[in-house]
């Protein structure tokens, strides 16, 4: 890790293609002399030529339109520039970061570590009834977002911008490594999500009711169900938990 700063990343999309970027916008978080993680000046965004056209559905939620992006660069020419800028990074973010990883290869960002704010939310507030970044938005009113600058909500940058105020706080709560290690794991959830026993904390479900969990079809189900099991010695904790597709093929 070359330096200390971290990239926060958003994208918009025109579809569900390999290539369907059609907005990306950027947020950094540093670190400061004093050991405080701070969000600076550095952001933006550029609209990406998704190569077709955007669908309805999704212009619904961003308003990109597909006269704006015909005339920009494809996501292959622009990505790197801003995924891999001069300098070096720590790492990149993203609130829900899976899907921005879909599209940032590691051909295109070098391979840098992720952090996913989402899953390290999880983490540190387990307390908030709900972790989108909206929300996170208006439950913790981080110090120092200024309204303005975070809106329209699902826009490449004022999303990302966001998400760094969620980032700092999260990175001077529990260090960048701590941050790295949950965001490779899957998410941790503070109450069960769905079904009949929806909101109840873990540790007041029976052992057969966790073990029926541990077959759910949600990844993250299924790991804070065994790590609730491992907490009570029922089972040996796993480091990874795979995905079950294959179980319902």
């Amino acid at each position: 890790m070359s330096i200390a700063r971290i990239r926060v990343i958003d994208l918009e999309t025109g579809g569900n293609g390999a290539n369907d970027v059609c907005e990306l916008g950027w947020q950094d978080v540093v670190l400061c002399d004093d050991g405080d993680w701070v969000v600076n000046e550095e952001r933006g965004a550029v609209f990406v030529n998704p190569g077709r056209p955007i669908s309805p559905d999704m212009m619904a939620i961003h308003h990109i339109l597909n006269e704006q992006v015909a005339d920009a660069p494809y996501w292959k020419d622009i990505a790197p520039t801003v995924l891999r800028p001069g300098g070096g990074m720590s790492a990149l973010a993203a609130h829900r970061a899976a899907f921005e990883q879909r599209y940032c290869t590691p051909r295109l960002t070098g391979g840098v570590p992720w952090i996913c704010t989402w899953k390290c939310a999880l983490r540190v507030w387990p307390e908030l009834p709900r972790f989108s970044n909206q929300m996170l938005r208006y439950q913790r009113m981080p110090e120092g977002l200024v309204h303005e600058i975070g809106l329209p909500a699902h826009r490449a940058m004022p999303d990302a911008y966001v998400t760094a105020h969620h980032l700092r706080d999260l990175l001077n709560a529990a260090s960048l490594k701590q941050l790295l290690a949950w965001s490779a794991e899957p998410g941790l959830l503070p109450r069960v999500p769905t079904g009949l026993h929806r909101g109840k904390g873990w540790d007041r479900l029976t052992t057969d009711v966790l073990n029926a969990f541990l077959q759910d079809r949600d990844i993250d189900v299924r790991f804070t169900a065994q790590t609730e099991l491992s907490k009570r010695g029922e089972i040996e904790h796993q480091d990874h938990i795979e995905p079950l597709q294959k179980a319902f093929l």
